[in-house]
């Protein structure tokens, strides 16, 4: 078995299967207060102790064996899909990583070379028409997703569904999948059904967004960015992530989920 992407609580109370762009950071800070009593000093995706992660070699034989034994809560979160796609091209196209650099090296340029995509600088305040930036940045997500050119499609962009199944795929079944938009609510759901050794108060617990302030701040409401070319183009690309997720496909300014995500189907429809 292989469970990319898979984090656990070191006293194996919790596992989460990240989402990228979906609230990832704060949920991996809480877990590690959930055994530590503190917050990691830091972007929690760095962090190589207190935490096992799928990704470091010695943490693979606990996950696995936690994932068989079906002892820990398993959770995931998920956001609505235009919200996410604006936060990535916002974050990791037109914005500065934390490295100061820009994401990938130079992926930002060859998007301004084949799509002519403009995303602006620190220098000028980050000026830029960020509409049809978007729209273009679109277009290269949906070459990306669906005929992995010019690159395999980044972890920020691809669908929420891709991500969530490899983990069904693979042996394991979710507890709960909840949504950033009701954050507190799903979070502490997951905390009242799962056995911490320090307990969290999630009124004190603050949003660890390791990319804002790093770019520019979207400058309209979510429904501008998207006309009916991006529709189509979102739709192609996240279909199952609107209808599994219970997302509002017609209307781009409602964030909410329209009902309750039903986790039989869920593994029904990502398990095959």
């Amino acid at each position: 078995m292989a469970f990319p992407g898979v984090w656990m609580t070191k006293s194996e109370s919790m596992i989460y299967r990240v989402v990228p762009k979906c609230a990832c950071s704060t949920i991996g800070q809480i877990m590690f207060y959930s055994d530590h009593g503190a917050f990691y000093d830091g972007d929690i995706h760095d962090s190589r102790a207190g935490l096992h992660k799928w990704s470091q070699d010695e943490s693979q034989p606990a996950i696995e064996r936690a994932v068989r034994a079906r002892e820990a809560l398993t959770f995931t979160c998920v956001r609505n899909p235009y919200a996410r796609i604006l936060s990535s091209f916002f974050d990791k196209i037109a914005g500065i990583q934390r490295n100061g650099r820009r994401y990938r090296g130079n992926l930002v340029p060859q998007l301004a070379q084949r799509y002519g995509i403009e995303v602006g600088s620190p220098e000028n305040g980050f000026d830029f028409d960020q509409i049809a930036s978007f729209r273009r940045f679109l277009l290269f997500a949906r070459d990306t997703i669906r005929f992995r050119r010019p690159m395999e499609p980044d972890i920020h962009w691809s669908a929420m569904s891709g991500h969530i199944a490899t983990f069904i795929a693979n042996g394991g079944r979710y507890d709960r999948i909840f949504f950033t938009e009701t954050f507190n609510e799903g979070m502490q759901d997951v905390l009242s059904a799962s056995r911490t050794p320090v307990a969290v108060d999630l009124a004190e617990v603050p949003r660890f967004n390791e990319s804002e302030g790093h770019g520019p701040r979207r400058a309209h409401k979510v429904s501008a960015y998207f006309d009916d070319l991006s529709r189509h183009l979102i739709w192609d690309i996240y279909k199952d992530d609107f209808q599994l997720f219970r997302y509002d496909f017609d209307d781009p300014d409602n964030k909410l989920p329209t009902g309750k995500i039903d986790l039989d189907e869920v593994h029904a429809k990502l398990g095959r």
